[in-house]
């Protein structure tokens, strides 16, 4: 009975974990990132701070961001477009790749006040239940050290407006307690935190 059990379980998790681990092909998506280079910058690091840094980001994150603006979950007008046609394949190799790469921050310049300020509010808040010490995000909670501050500043607005609601509610919850000086100091400290 332990042996079925033991059999059945291995099985189960086969068919969860291993397709996505044996699909994931980071040469491969380096070739297909070519196009998001764009936007995003060589190897996922944007100087653009209207676009997030991918580099260094969580694959599992970047799959179901992915998958969320393929299904009409998340949506962005520049987004949409490039993802219609993406297969499974596809959105597995490309966050393996900009898994895979070494983030660099962005060049915003943090004021140290508002810096104190946001570490003080991450901390009241508990942001690091979820994106753990560092800020460096977990399986689908995205790493935001060193994200750029516009960035997390319009994903902290859409999240409390409800313009963004493809995170199960969590992000939602916290970002309704934050106010318009809440949300520009924790902007501050995350980009400080590369």
């Amino acid at each position: 009975m332990q042996r079925k059990f033991a059999i059945l379980l291995v099985t189960a998790a086969a068919a969860m974990f291993g397709p996505s681990a044996q699909c994931q092909d980071v040469e491969a998506g380096r070739k297909k990132a070519e196009i998001c280079v764009a936007c995003h910058g060589p190897n996922g690091n944007s100087s653009q701070p209207a676009y997030p840094i991918l580099a260094g980001q969580t694959a599992r994150y970047l799959y179901l961001q992915l998958k969320d603006f393929k299904e009409g979950r998340r949506t962005d007008p520049q987004m949409v477009p490039f993802v219609g046609n993406l297969s499974r394949e596809d959105m597995l190799d490309l966050s393996a790749f900009f898994a895979a790469q070494k983030s660099r921050g962005g060049s915003f310049k943090p004021d140290p006040a508002k810096v104190a300020k946001g570490r003080d509010k991450a901390a009241e808040v508990l942001c690091t239940m979820c994106h753990l010490g560092g800020f460096m995000g977990q399986n689908e909670i995205p790493r935001v050290a060193g994200q750029h501050y516009e960035y997390v500043v319009k994903q902290l607005k859409e999240f409390k407006t409800a313009r963004r609601t493809n995170d199960a509610g969590n992000m939602a919850s916290v970002s309704k307690m934050l106010s318009d000086a809440d949300i520009d100091n924790l902007a501050h400290y995350l980009a400080d935190l590369y």
